[in-house]
C-alpha cells in the first residue's frame, strides 16, 4: 500500500519569512533573546502565526524559562551541571573536557521552540523569556534561525 504525497497548499494572505539571529553567550548561562524576537515581528508587521527558533548547535539550546528571578536560571545551571558534570568519564573528549557534558545538557533541553503569534505579539506568559543557553564553560558565538509562517499587518 502506497501513501500519496501531501499537496502543498497556497493561502491567500499566508506569508512565511526567516532571520539569523547571532548571538554571543556566555560561559554556562542563558541569554535573553526576547526582545531581538520581539523586535523583528514588529518591524516585519507580522499578525497571527507562529515563530519558530532552531539553534544551530549541538552544545547549547533554546529554552522558554521565567524572566524575572535571575537565580532560577542559575539554579538550573546548576541542576544541568548536576545531570552532566564534568568530572565524568566521558568517551567523547577531543574538544574539551567541557564538550560532551554540554552535549547531554542540550540533548535534554532542546534546539528549537514554536511561539504562537497573535496580533503581532509573541503569547508568552508574563513572566516567561526566550533564551539561548551555553552549556560550554568558554564564551561562544550562536546561531539561531527564526521562521514565522502566518499572516502580516494589513
Amino acid at each position: 500500500m502506497s501513501r500519496a504525497e501531501p499537496k502543498p497548499r497556497h493561502l491567500p494572505g499566508v506569508v512565511t519569512c526567516h532571520t539569523r539571529l547571532d548571538v554571543a553567550t556566555r560561559e554556562q548561562a542563558f541569554t535573553d533573546i526576547t526582545r531581538q524576537i520581539r523586535d523583528w515581528i514588529g518591524a516585519a508587521q507580522l499578525a497571527d502565526g507562529v515563530v519558530t527558533l532552531f539553534i544551530r548547535h549541538t552544545s547549547a539550546s533554546l529554552v522558554i524559562q521565567e524572566n524575572t528571578d535571575p537565580d532560577v536560571q542559575r539554579d538550573l545551571i546548576d541542576w544541568l551541571g548536576d545531570l552532566a558534570p564534568e568530572k565524568r568519564q566521558w568517551r567523547h573528549s577531543l574538544e574539551g573536557p567541557d564538550d560532551m557534558p554540554a552535549h547531554a545538557k542540550a540533548a535534554i533541553t532542546s534546539p528549537s521552540l514554536s511561539i504562537p503569534v497573535i496580533d503581532g505579539k509573541m503569547a508568552l506568559g508574563q513572566w516567561q523569556a526566550i533564551y539561548v543557553v551555553e552549556h560550554r564553560s568558554q564564551r561562544h558565538q550562536r546561531e539561531v534561525i527564526v521562521t514565522y509562517v502566518g499572516t502580516c499587518e494589513a
